[in-house]
């Protein structure tokens, strides 16, 4: 025992001396919490390496989806970095605005309502038209504009920045209200987000006047509720004539955390009819590139 007692004080000298070897020792177990981040930040799980991979990749959305479902560190990295440079690279003038114009690295860049995860999956794709029986798909090529979005808005919500796409269409055979026609019909399905959307005009409208959240229909991008904002007497003509819909065959839903999603049945033009419509109809179109986002896969 007398000759362990030394042996044992120089071993516990040593490992706590100035040595390399006590330095990491020292560093691993008092750093704690940042110890074991900086552990599990090597690699394949740090973000930057993440970002440049996914870039090489050009953000393919359903790479992504796999490198998400590996783990639950990998998950969250991807909801706090990686979709968020999915959406800057897709439509980086649509996520400036939402942003209130603030770089991809600014600390308010990393908020927005509903995540990132669901405004990708609402960039890139289609939620379909339950009521006519289309199932939703990825959207090769999507056109979101905030003058299409303000067609969208009635007079006692103006001044909200809303972000529209056009119609995705779809044909229906026997379309039409109760199925009379035999002819098909086109349906057309379209989105959108609200920048802001809890301190919205028409958020506090629908809070105000206490409109009912729908019991069936949830949001196909967040999953929270929605309202109907035809139901709630918000859905204005000039909503229907943006889309080349026939009057009231059109209905849309916001959620609450600002997503916008519905359907209408689109008009048939005879050509004069579409040369006449192609003139534009809205007075702000020749300003309307700055507008708009061309988003693709």
């Amino acid at each position: 025992m007398s000759e362990r007692g030394p042996i044992m004080r120089r071993l516990s000298g040593a490992s706590n001396g100035g040595g390399g070897s006590g330095a990491a020792s020292g560093q691993w177990e008092g750093g704690g919490n940042a110890a074991r981040a900086r552990g599990v930040n090597a690699g394949i799980m740090d973000e930057k390496v993440l970002e440049l991979v996914f870039r090489a990749l050009n953000w393919d959305p359903q790479s992504l989806c796999v490198v998400a479902r590996v783990s639950r560190r990998l998950r969250a990295v991807a909801e706090r970095v990686l979709w968020r440079e999915l959406c800057v690279s897709r439509a980086p003038r649509m996520v400036a605005a939402l942003t209130g114009g603030a770089p991809a690295s600014a600390p308010a860049a990393g908020r927005i309502g509903g995540g990132w995860p669901a405004l990708a999956k609402l960039l890139l794709f289609c939620c379909g038209a339950a009521g006519a029986s289309v199932p939703g798909h990825f959207a090769p090529v999507s056109r979101f504009s905030k003058t299409s979005g303000r067609s969208f808005l009635s007079r006692r919500c103006a001044g909200d920045l809303l972000y529209v796409s056009d119609p995705c269409e779809h044909s229906v055979p026997g379309g039409g209200a109760g199925g009379a026609a035999a002819a098909a019909e086109d349906v057309g399905a379209y989105r959108g987000v609200f920048r802001g959307f809890m301190r919205s005009r028409t958020r506090a409208w629908l809070v105000g006047h206490r409109a009912a959240l729908e019991t069936r229909v949830r949001c196909p991008y967040c999953g929270a509720r929605v309202w109907s904002m035809t139901a709630a007497g918000l859905a204005p003509r000039s909503a229907s004539r943006r889309l080349g819909a026939n009057e009231g065959r059109l209905e849309y839903f916001v959620c609450v955390s600002g997503h916008l999603h519905g359907s209408c049945w689109l008009a048939r033009l005879s050509d004069s009819e579409g040369a006449g419509a192609d003139g534009g109809s809205d007075g702000d179109d020749g300003n309307a590139s700055a507008d708009e986002d061309d988003v693709g896969l």
